[in-house]
């Protein structure tokens, strides 16, 4: 393990943790300034998490240790998600631990965690965010999974950090089955983090909200886990969607100099990407929740397209 290896993990870590509700400030001001509205500072997701932090946490008489334990739980599934993906570097020494599929389970694993606390209390808006939520994920992940797979035909491996250097650092060439497996990925990550047309992260309805019905029991440092986690969960699916379709920049494994450039590369892609959600959101209405199925059908039907081109052309 190199020292520049070890450099490099800590620093997506620092820069994953720091950053992830930079972006999300990023996004819900461009989204007030495209509906002309008075846009919160773009600090504000740090003001939120000091004053949480800084509450009492309010947990009910009946509450298992299963409900202190989610916010904890699902923070170090999403830290630890970040960490394997490669965004500054492909030298990273935790990334032969874990490879696509594990990275799916990480998301899973936090999500039967925050589901499980949410029904722990009893209440209805709770079991009700918990079904939906799990209904969200059984159809999402398999998506998810065929558009990793497509691009791991490229490469050969399951590796995100194999995949990023086959795709970054190699010719420029014209894969037509990821163009297919990006509008997959994209649905995907529009459903996985509660974003419109699935869910609208700005209004708090009891009958139509998703990832906020997780949420109604938590106060205090619990809620500025579970918040920050969203932040981190937004951070890691840009991430992997920068490192699948847009990898240039990334830098090579022995190359610590290169680093210097990924930095401002990164913040670069992932401000275009906040102003295009933004300018989605903007754009598109949420759906019924009965139609979300037929959505994430859809992308996993795209995945799968997508993978089955990859397929006849590598013969």
């Amino acid at each position: 393990m190199s020292f520049s290896g070890v450099l490099s993990q800590l620093l997506e870590i620092v820069i994953a943790i720091a950053l992830a509700p930079l972006l999300s400030g990023w996004v819900n001001q461009w989204r007030a300034w495209l509906q002309n509205r008075s846009a919160p500072g773009l600090l504000q997701p740090y003001r939120m998490l000091h004053k949480l932090f800084n509450k009492e946490s309010m947990v009910a008489d009946h509450a298992s240790s299963l409900f202190r334990m989610a916010p904890y739980l699902k923070f170090g599934c999403m830290v630890l998600a970040c960490s394997i993906i490669p965004t500054l570097s492909t030298d990273l020494p935790l990334a032969p631990a874990a490879d696509t599929i594990a990275l799916v389970g990480l998301f899973a694993l936090a999500r039967v965690f925050i589901s499980l606390a949410a029904m722990d209390i009893g209440t209805a808006f709770g079991s009700m965010g918990a079904r939906r939520e799990m209904l969200v994920g059984f159809l999402a992940e398999p998506a998810l999974l065929t558009v990793l797979f497509s691009a791991s035909l490229i490469s050969k491996s399951t590796s995100l950090t194999t995949i990023v250097e086959t795709l970054a650092h190699r010719d420029f060439a014209i894969y037509p089955g990821m163009a297919f497996a990006a509008v997959a990925f994209l649905m995907v990550s529009l459903a996985e983090n509660a974003r419109v047309p699935i869910d609208n992260p700005a209004t708090h309805l009891e009958l139509t909200m998703l990832h906020e019905a997780l949420l109604l029991e938590y106060s205090g440092r619990h809620l500025a886990l579970l918040e920050w986690a969203a932040s981190l969960k937004l951070f890691a699916y840009s991430c992997i969607g920068l490192a699948l379709f847009f990898p240039w920049g990334i830098a090579e494994a022995r190359a610590p100099a290169a680093m210097l450039l990924a930095l401002p590369a990164l913040l670069f892609k992932l401000g275009v990407g906040g102003f295009l959600v933004a300018v989605w959101e903007t754009v598109n209405a949420k759906m019924r929740i009965f139609r979300v199925p037929e959505f994430l059908a859809t992308a996993f039907l795209l995945a799968v397209l997508g993978m089955l081109v990859q397929l006849l052309l590598a013969r």
